[in-house]
C-alpha cells in the first residue's frame, strides 16, 4: 500500500519536471500588424495575422504585447521599449518579434514600413521607414537566450515611382554572419514577392498558426512544414525562407510530437546534383517537389529544374534557383560595397531588377578607392568571409599571400651593443631558449677629489622608452 502510494506521488513529479524545461525560460513576444496605411491602400490581412499570432504565442507562453498601425516614431518607441522588457527578464530570454505589413528593400538594406510614409523617392524611405537592421541590432544589444523575428512583410511594393528602381521583396540576410542565437524567417524567398492571401490571413501566418501549434516540434521542423504548406497552398508561387544561427533548442508548444514521422526529415548529408537527380528519377512531380521544398538547396533546386525541365513545377525551379543565385551575388556586392563589387554583379546579372541600383552604387562610389584585391572579384565569396571590413588594413599584400615557407627555428638577433657592456649570450637548447648574462663588470675608479666634483658620464638613472603610450595600432 505504501509503495503504491509513492508512486503515486513520483509520477506526477516526473511528468512535472519533464515539462519544466520547454517552460521555465522567459517569453516575450512583440506583434505588429500594418494595415491602415495613409497614402497607399490599406492591406485588409496584416491586423488579422497579427490578432491570431498574439493568441497562438499567448498560447505558448510568451507575455505578448500587441501594436498596429504603427507610424515610425510609435514603431521605434516600441522595439526600444521591448528591449528593455527582455533585460529586464535576464539572459534566460527568448525575443520575439513578428511583424504583417509592408517591407521594401533599398540600396540592399531591408525597411518595414509605417503606416505614415509618403515618400516621392528612394531617398525617402531611409528617412521615413525603419530599417530591420537597426531592429536586430536592438535585440541584440541586450542580452537574452534566443532572438526570433518573422516577417510577412514581403508583399508587392505599393509605391509607383519606387517600383521603377528598388529591387523586388527584401534582400538576404544571413543570421549566421550576425550573434549567435537569432533565427529570421520571410514570408517569401529572397528578391520574391509574397500574396497577401484571399482568406482572413495571409498563405504565411495560415501556415506558421498552423504548424507552431503542433506539440514538441522543433523550431526547424515547424518552419519546413510552413515551406512546405505555403508552396501547396499557393501553387508553388510563394515559398518561405528562414535563416539561423540558433545553438539552443526552441519548441512553440511543449509536449511529445503527436505523429513523428509526419515531420519532413532534412537529408543526413548535403547531396550533389548528381545525387539529387537519381534521387528525384521516376518520383511524382508533386513527391519530388516536396522534397526538394522542404530540403532548400541549390543542389535539391538545380537536379529538380533539370529532372522535370519544360513542366510549369520545372520552371518554377528554375526561376527560384536563378533568383536565389542572383540576391546571393547580390548580398555579397553590398558587403564588399566597392565599385568593382558593382560591375562584377552587373557582369554576373546584366539584367535584373537590382540593375538599376548597382549602376546607382557604381556613380556614387566613383571616386572612392578600390582596394579590393582583383582575385576577391573573380571567385564568388560567402556571406561570411565577406563579414570584415574591407580597409586597407585588412588587405594582405601580394607577397603575403602566398604560401608561407616553413620557418627555422633560430635564435633571437643580437640586440644592439653598448658602449661598456657584454651583450647576454642566447643559446638554444632542444627549443628551450636560455639566456645566460655575464657577471656585472668590476669598475676601479682611481682615488681623487671627492664625488660631486665631476659630471657623472652615462648617469641619470636609467633608460626609458620614448613609445610609452604614445602608438596606438588600427586606429582608424
Amino acid at each position: 500500500m505504501l509503495r503504491r502510494s509513492l508512486l503515486s506521488l513520483i509520477v506526477p513529479v516526473a511528468i512535472l519536471f519533464g515539462v519544466a524545461p520547454a517552460l521555465a525560460e522567459n517569453r516575450l513576444a512583440l506583434v505588429i500588424g500594418q494595415s491602415a496605411y495613409k497614402s497607399v491602400p490599406a492591406l485588409p490581412n496584416p491586423a488579422n495575422d497579427a490578432k491570431a499570432m498574439s493568441q497562438m504565442l499567448t498560447d505558448a507562453g510568451f507575455a505578448v504585447t500587441s501594436a498596429s498601425d504603427l507610424s515610425q516614431d510609435e514603431m521605434r518607441a516600441g522595439i526600444s521599449e521591448f528591449a528593455g522588457q527582455v533585460a529586464a527578464k535576464g539572459a534566460d530570454t527568448v525575443a520575439l518579434v513578428f511583424y504583417a505589413g509592408h517591407g521594401l528593400q533599398i540600396d540592399g538594406e531591408n525597411y518595414l514600413v509605417p503606416v505614415d510614409v509618403d515618400p516621392k523617392r528612394e531617398a525617402d524611405i531611409p528617412i521615413q521607414a525603419v530599417r530591420l537592421n537597426d531592429i536586430l541590432n536592438t535585440l541584440t544589444s541586450v542580452p537574452s537566450r534566443m532572438r526570433i523575428v518573422l516577417l510577412d512583410a514581403c508583399r508587392n511594393n505599393p509605391f509607383p515611382e519606387l517600383r521603377k528602381t528598388a529591387g523586388h521583396g527584401l534582400a538576404i540576410i544571413d543570421a549566421k554572419v550576425g550573434a549567435p542565437g537569432t533565427f529570421v524567417s520571410f514570408s517569401t524567398s529572397p528578391g520574391a514577392e509574397a500574396e497577401d492571401g484571399s482568406g482572413a490571413n495571409s498563405p504565411y501566418t495560415t501556415a506558421l498558426l498552423a504548424s507552431a501549434r503542433e506539440p514538441g516540434i522543433p523550431i526547424e521542423d515547424t518552419f519546413k512544414r510552413v515551406r512546405l504548406a505555403v508552396n501547396k497552398a499557393t501553387e508553388g508561387r510563394q515559398t518561405p525562407w528562414d535563416s539561423s544561427s540558433l545553438t539552443d533548442d526552441f519548441r512553440f508548444m511543449a509536449g511529445a510530437a503527436a505523429s513523428p514521422e509526419a515531420t519532413p526529415k532534412p537529408a543526413a548529408a548535403k547531396r550533389t546534383v548528381d545525387e539529387w537527380k537519381r534521387e528525384l528519377q521516376g518520383k511524382p512531380i508533386e513527391a519530388a517537389n516536396e522534397l526538394i521544398v522542404v530540403d532548400g538547396t541549390d543542389e535539391a533546386y538545380e537536379a529538380f529544374a533539370a529532372v522535370f525541365a519544360g513542366t510549369p513545377r520545372g520552371l518554377q525551379a528554375r526561376d527560384w534557383l536563378d533568383r536565389h543565385r542572383r540576391m546571393v551575388a547580390w548580398s555579397d556586392a553590398i558587403l564588399v560595397n566597392t565599385a568593382a563589387a558593382y560591375r562584377s554583379f552587373l557582369v554576373q546579372h546584366p539584367d535584373s531588377d537590382l540593375t538599376a541600383t548597382a549602376r546607382k552604387m557604381i556613380e556614387r562610389l566613383r571616386y572612392r578607392p578600390d582596394l579590393t584585391p582583383a582575385a576577391a572579384l573573380s571567385v564568388p565569396a560567402t556571406n561570411v568571409a565577406l563579414a570584415a571590413p574591407t580597409c586597407p588594413c585588412n588587405a594582405a599584400p601580394p607577397a603575403q599571400q602566398k604560401a608561407a615557407a616553413p620557418v627555422k627555428k633560430r635564435a633571437d638577433p643580437d640586440p644592439p651593443r653598448r658602449a661598456g657592456k657584454r651583450p647576454p649570450r642566447v643559446v638554444v637548447e632542444d627549443d628551450v631558449v636560455v639566456v645566460r648574462r655575464p657577471p656585472p663588470a668590476v669598475v676601479y675608479e682611481p682615488v681623487g677629489p671627492p664625488i660631486g666634483i665631476g659630471i657623472g658620464i652615462g648617469g641619470g638613472g636609467g633608460y626609458r622608452g620614448h613609445y610609452g603610450g604614445g602608438y596606438r595600432r588600427g586606429g582608424y
